[in-house]
Order: structure tokens, then sequence, then C-alpha cells
């Protein structure tokens, strides 16, 4: 059956499936604009120009036992930079065990990871190496913080496409 489907829309199917205990999957499965409903957290996001998210609830805490999955989605032969803005803050813990936002490379959970971060300081500016970031923002039941607020834009690749 996955034949006749693009990539798109097997990885936004596996990106369903994953947000499967969120209570409107049939609104999720048609939301490709950037915008969050009602009850959920976590988007594909295609904007055109870049863009902005934020963990839920920003700038006020973010609730607990949350798991947010953002996917950022390039342009064609574009790479994407992200940058955490200052007001940033996740509860610290050792190797950030608690709560966190991890960054990989690529549109899969199992893409190469980039980072793993936590307590008061933004993480660094982050490069794609191609057209896809995922982004995992997770909570325990314990200690909220601010959270988050992150921008990214495009850029041209930097090395030879493997296409």
């Amino acid at each position: 059956m996955v034949h006749g489907h693009s990539f798109h829309h097997v990885v936004a199917s596996l990106l369903i499936l994953g947000l499967s205990g969120a209570t409107r999957k049939d609104t999720a499965a048609k939301n490709n604009s950037g915008v969050k409903p009602a009850g959920q957290c976590g988007t594909w996001v295609k904007e055109a120009e870049g863009g902005i998210f934020t963990s839920p609830n920003y700038p006020n805490k973010y609730p607990p036992t949350t798991e947010c999955v953002y996917i950022l989605e390039a342009p064609p032969r574009q790479c994407i930079d992200l940058h955490f803005e200052e007001n940033y803050s996740i509860e610290s813990s050792w190797e950030c065990k608690f709560d966190n936002i991890e960054v990989r490379d690529g549109p899969f959970g199992f893409s190469p990871i980039l980072g793993r971060y936590c307590g008061q300081h933004s993480p660094p500016d982050i490069r794609s190496s191609g057209r896809y970031l995922w982004i995992k923002f997770v909570t325990d039941g314990e200690l909220e913080a601010v959270g988050f607020s992150a921008s990214y834009n495009f850029t041209a690749e930097t090395r030879a496409p493997d296409d």
C-alpha cells in the first residue's frame, strides 16, 4: 500500500502514529500550517519563509508530563538554521534526563542526534545538514519552567546534494 504514497505522506503518517496519545488525531492529519490544534503540542512546520515555534504556554510555565514533536521542513536544496531565544529555561538535570529538548538531523526520531538540552542557557545555534530537523520537547511530572521560543529560517545547502 505504501507504493502509491509520497515520502511526505508516509512521514506524516508516522508522525500521527507517534502522536497517538493526542485527543484529536483527525485535525493533526490535515494540519500543515504550523498552527497547533487545541489540546496538542508539536507539529509539522513547513513555512516558506521560516518562522517561530514555542513550548506549550510560553512564556508562562510549560505543563507537566508533556511530549511535543516538531518537524521542520525546508524547501529542496536548503538547510535549516535554528536559533533559541534568550528567554529560555528548562528544568536542569544530569545529562538532561528529565525535562529536555532533543534536536535530530533529519525527519525521524532515529535521525542522528545533534543535541539534548536543558538548563538556563539557550542551546547554540544549530544548522541541519539537509532539509529536515526533528525536535522533541519532553517534560516530567515535576519542576516546570518557562520553556523555549525558537526561530528558524532556511539557507542554501553548503554541501553537494546527495539526491
